[in-house]
């Protein structure tokens, strides 16, 4: 039986461990991967450097989304570009994305603060493929858990990374075999609704309001406190006073 061509676009620790799972098994489910293309982000340092990776097994790197090979598979996990149909086409069989979320109700960015401020009790991972629009296409595979109390962001962004790891892990050779039913988001948006959100809207909800009753004010501290990134904070005279720790 022919190989079937995949082409992984990723980056992030969990892309750098979704694609060596895909090295680890390309024997065993009869695949070539046929190219690799990420861009480098130094904050992960060489431990989760796609393209170390890619060079260790002889896959070739491509350079942009303009240079795609034809393909079987078009797979992208944490991928920092909007695909075109264009792009899309390149695979003749299905272009799917690995999105750290319950779908329809968190497409885009910032997914897990806004689970939190919303007070949400469930959260997920989610499998879909990929049309023109963001986050929008068919589901193929979804595995939602229970959010913990008093959930903190990087709390919720780890128990997301395990769960989309495993989701990643258990659905390939289902994916490569055609095997999944696929399920239109509109189907589900009278359960969970919809959301779409931006990375430029994480500004505006790390400012607290020392108006707000406690309660409120703890949700948004939890929902933003994001080690490696600015904490949240309110202003006193003109000036910054960060919250912070946990």
């Amino acid at each position: 039986m022919q190989k079937k061509k995949i082409v992984f676009l990723g980056s992030k620790p969990i892309g750098y461990e979704c694609l060596a799972y895909m090295i680890s098994q390309k024997d065993l489910l009869n695949i070539e991967i046929s190219g690799v293309l990420t861009h480098s982000r130094k904050e992960f340092g060489n431990a989760h450097d796609l393209t170390v990776l890619a060079g260790e097994h002889d896959i070739p790197l491509i350079n942009s989304l303009s240079e795609l090979p034809d393909c079987d598979i078009l797979y992208s996990v944490q991928y920092h570009e909007v695909l075109k149909q264009e792009h899309i086409d390149k695979a003749k069989q299905i272009t799917v994305n690995l999105h750290m979320a319950p779908l329809p109700e968190y497409r885009g960015a910032n997914q897990f603060s806004f689970a939190i401020i919303e007070g949400k009790k469930e959260f997920g991972t989610t499998i879909h493929k990929i049309d023109s629009r963001i986050d929008h296409g068919d589901i193929l595979f979804q595995k939602r858990f229970p959010i913990p109390e008093n959930c903190w962001v990087g709390d919720l962004y780890k128990l997301t990374y395990d769960a989309s790891l495993n989701l990643f892990r258990q659905t390939l050779v289902h994916l490569i075999n055609d095997n999944y039913k696929a399920v239109p988001q509109e189907l589900l948006t009278a359960k969970y609704g919809v959301s779409l959100h931006y990375k430029k809207e994480m500004a505006a909800i790390k400012i607290i309001d020392l108006e707000w009753d406690k309660e409120k004010m703890e949700r948004y501290i939890r929902a933003t406190s994001m080690p490696g990134f600015e904490p949240p904070y309110c202003i006193i005279d003109g000036k910054k006073i960060h919250f912070t720790g946990q």
